[in-house]
C-alpha cells in the first residue's frame, strides 16, 4: 500500500469516530444477533462479545487516541556518514500486510484496524463466527470512512472464512502476508503456528502468577489478589496462580484468611499438597498440568513456596510469559524477582490487571505480545512498524 500523508490518515480516523457515533443503533442491533445466538456456557467469551453504549464510547475513544498520536512511519532512528562518503539513515517503515485472528471481541475490529491503518499497513481481520454480525457492521463503518476520503477498502479487509478455509489460506495465502497475530486461547495460537508460512507474533495467553513474599504487607496483598483475580475474569491479564511464602509470619492464619476472602467473592480454590495441610477442605491438585492452565474463570490455585528462588522457578516453568507480580516491602527482593522472572510485564505490589495498552500509556493495542521478537508487551502504534535503511552515495563502489 502506498504511503499516505498523516493528515489524510487522521481525516479517515476523525470520520470513523463520527460514523461510529452516528450508527450506534445499527451496531447494537448487530451485536444483539450475535448475543442471541451465543451459548452462554462460556461466560468469559460472552463477556468479551457484549457491545453496549459504554463499549461504543470506548471504541470511539480508542480511535481518537490513535488519531492524536504521532505518525510512526518514516521516523529517523539513526543516521551516520561513513569515511567513504556514504550517508546511511535508518527509518521506520510499515510492515505491509498484517493478519489478526481473534475470538469474540468486536472491539478488536476497531483497535486492530485503527493501529494498522495509522501505521500505513493493510490489515486482514479474521474474527470468530460468534461475533460475525458485530464485526461485519464495524468493517462496513471502516469502509465508509475510507470511501469518504477516496481510499481503497483494501486497507481494511474482512475475512469470511471457516476453519478449513482459514487453514488453507494460512498455508497458501492469495496475497503477501508479513505478520500474523493470533489473539485468543492456546488452541487458536497452536493452530496458527502450525499452518502459517510467515512470522507469527504470539499473544493472548495469560496464566499469571502472584508471589506473596515473607516481607509482604498482607492487607495490601489481599487487596491486590482480589482485584487481579476478580476484576475481569475474561482478560488475559487476570490472575490464576497465587504462591505464598511459608516463611511469612502467621502463615497458616494468612492462608485461612486468603481462603475466606476468595470464597466470599465466589472464587473456587485448588491447592497443592503443602497448602492442603492448612486448607484441608479444598480440592488438591490431581494433575500437575493445572499449573500451566489459563482459567478465564472464577478459579485459582494456591501453592506454597519456601523462598523467592522456588517462586521464580515455579513461575518460569509454568506461566504464559504474560504478567507476574511480587508482593513485598523489600525493594531488593522485588528487584531480584523482577529481573529473573521471564514475563512481558513484572510488578511489585500491584495487580496484573494493569498489563494493558491504555493503562500503560501505549493507547490502543493490537495485542499483548508474549514473544521476544520484535516486541514484548502491549503492541501499540509505535510497535506496528519495522525499519528500512536509506543509503545515499555518489558513485561509491566496494573494493
Amino acid at each position: 500500500m502506498k504511503l499516505l500523508k498523516t493528515d489524510l490518515k487522521n481525516k479517515v480516523l476523525k470520520d470513523m469516530e463520527r460514523i461510529l457515533d452516528e450508527n450506534r443503533d445499527e451496531l447494537l442491533q448487530a451485536n444483539k444477533k450475535d448475543l442471541d445466538a451465543f451459548n452462554r456456557d462460556d461466560q468469559a467469551l460472552y463477556d468479551r462479545l457484549v457491545v453496549d453504549q459504554k463499549k461504543v464510547d470506548q471504541m470511539i475513544q480508542a480511535v481518537q487516541e490513535v488519531r492524536v498520536q504521532d505518525d510512526p512511519v518514516n521516523k529517523e532512528i539513526s543516521t551516520r556518514e561513513l569515511d567513504n562518503g556514504l550517508k546511511i539513515i535508518n527509518r521506520t517503515a510499515p510492515f505491509g500486510t498484517i493478519m489478526i485472528i481473534y475470538e469474540s471481541r468486536p472491539d478488536v475490529t476497531i483497535e486492530a484496524a485503527v493501529l494498522a491503518f495509522k501505521a500505513n499497513n493493510k490489515i486482514l481481520l479474521k474474527g470468530g463466527k460468534e461475533a460475525y454480525h458485530s464485526n461485519k457492521a464495524l468493517v462496513k463503518f471502516w469502509h465508509k470512512a475510507l470511501a469518504e476520503n477516496g481510499l481503497s477498502e483494501d486497507f481494511i479487509q474482512f475475512m469470511e472464512m471457516d476453519r478449513t478455509q482459514t487453514q488453507e489460506f494460512l498455508r497458501n495465502p492469495d496475497q503477501d502476508l508479513d505478520l500474523i497475530v493470533p489473539r485468543g486461547g492456546e488452541r487458536l495460537i497452536a493452530f496458527v503456528k502450525e499452518h502459517a508460512k510467515c512470522a507469527v507474533l504470539i499473544s493472548g495467553r495469560g496464566n499469571n502468577f502472584l508471589y506473596v513474599h515473607k516481607e509482604a504487607d498482607w492487607e495490601k496483598s489481599l487487596k491486590v489478589i482480589l482485584n487481579a483475580k476478580t476484576h475481569k475474569i475474561s482478560a488475559c491479564n487476570a490472575l490464576d496462580k497465587i504462591l505464598v511464602d511459608t516463611q511469612i509470619d502467621g502463615y497458616e492464619e494468612k492462608l485461612k484468611e486468603l481462603q475466606q476472602v476468595l470464597t466470599a467473592n465466589n472464587v473456587s480454590i485448588t491447592v497443592d499438597d503443602k497448602v492442603k495441610k492448612t486448607l484441608t477442605n479444598e480440592d488438591t491438585i490431581t494433575d500437575e498440568s493445572i499449573w500451566q492452565e489459563e482459567f478465564l474463570a472464577m478459579k485459582c490455585v494456591i501453592g506454597a513456596v519456601n523462598n523467592i528462588d522456588e517462586a521464580v522457578q515455579k513461575i518460569n516453568k509454568n506461566s504464559g510469559g504474560h504478567s507476574a507480580s511480587i508482593m513485598t516491602e523489600n525493594n531488593e527482593v522485588a528487584k531480584t524477582f523482577m529481573e529473573n522472572v521471564d514475563c512481558a510485564a513484572v510488578y511489585q505490589n500491584a495487580s496484573t490487571r494493569f498489563t494493558d495498552g491504555g493503562q500503560m500509556g501505549v493507547g490502543a493495542e493490537l495485542a499483548i505480545s508474549t514473544d521476544k521478537l520484535h516486541h514484548r508487551g502491549p503492541l501499540g502504534l509505535k510497535q506496528l512498524v519495522t525499519n528500512k535503511y536509506y543509503v545515499f552515495g555518489d558513485g561509491q563502489i566496494r573494493v
